[in-house]
């Protein structure tokens, strides 16, 4: 079976420039301020959530020079906040971020800590901690009190792309290409692939590629050529 060729090393890491904003230009504006040394004003506590390929995990991850990057998955003792563990953030030093992710999926253990470190950064006027989830911090099966705490700074619903925003991008990456793509191409991925962006784009640089290998024009005759071949990847 044919596989269409996913090159994992030219997909680009995520960082704020490459986060395609469409609804979410002030939460971008924000975190823009935060990485920028931004301190006088800045919260203690952002809180980002929404559902599944809005982008929470691509703006946590952009957040260069995080101090610290925790989720369910990290070691317990990443979380502490004591000046003898590593990672700590001691008073006067900064501005220091620290990021967690899939909030909803912490554990008890890791509930306490993420709310011993939130209130660590709340005394500390150069740290801000950046935390997703895929609900809205009240609605979390978590702890109350860091419930409390996660909704206890700004608070940013992030919207999904719709699907003129995103086939508006794929269009705009067609142009700055000089790649010409019939009609039908980008409505048609749109609703039979991935309903993510990243994906989206991932998929049509491996379609600009196989086109441009076998000197072929990027066309749903194609498209569908590699969808009998089993070589795109379903929406779901």
């Amino acid at each position: 079976m044919y596989q269409l060729p996913l090159d994992l090393h030219r997909i680009e890491a995520p960082s704020l420039d490459n986060f395609v904003v469409g609804r979410n230009g002030e939460v971008l504006a924000q975190l823009r301020l935060l990485c920028a040394g931004a301190t006088q004003g800045a919260p203690a506590m952002i809180y980002l959530w929404g559902e599944a390929g809005c982008g929470k995990t691509h703006l946590l991850q952009a957040l260069a020079g995080a101090q610290r990057v925790l989720g369910p998955e990290a070691p317990l003792e990443a979380f502490a906040v004591d000046s003898a563990s590593p990672g700590a953030l001691p008073p006067g030093e900064g501005p220091a971020i620290v990021v967690i992710d899939d909030c909803e999926r912490l554990d008890e253990a890791r509930q306490q800590r993420a709310f011993q470190l939130i209130n660590h950064a709340r005394a500390r006027s150069r740290t801000t901690v950046v935390a997703a989830g895929a609900q809205p911090p009240l609605a979390l099966a978590l702890r109350d009190d860091l419930r409390t705490r996660l909704g206890s700074g700004l608070v940013y619903r992030l919207q999904l792309l719709s699907d003129e925003e995103k086939a508006a991008v794929l269009e705009r990456v067609a142009a700055e290409r000089g790649v010409a793509v019939s009609s039908e191409v980008v409505p048609w991925l749109i609703a039979h692939t991935s309903r993510d962006i990243r994906a989206l784009l991932r998929l049509f640089d491996a379609l600009d590629r196989h086109a441009f290998e076998r000197k072929r024009a990027i066309t749903l005759p194609l498209l569908r050529e590699l969808e009998a071949a089993g070589a795109l990847i379903k929406s779901g």
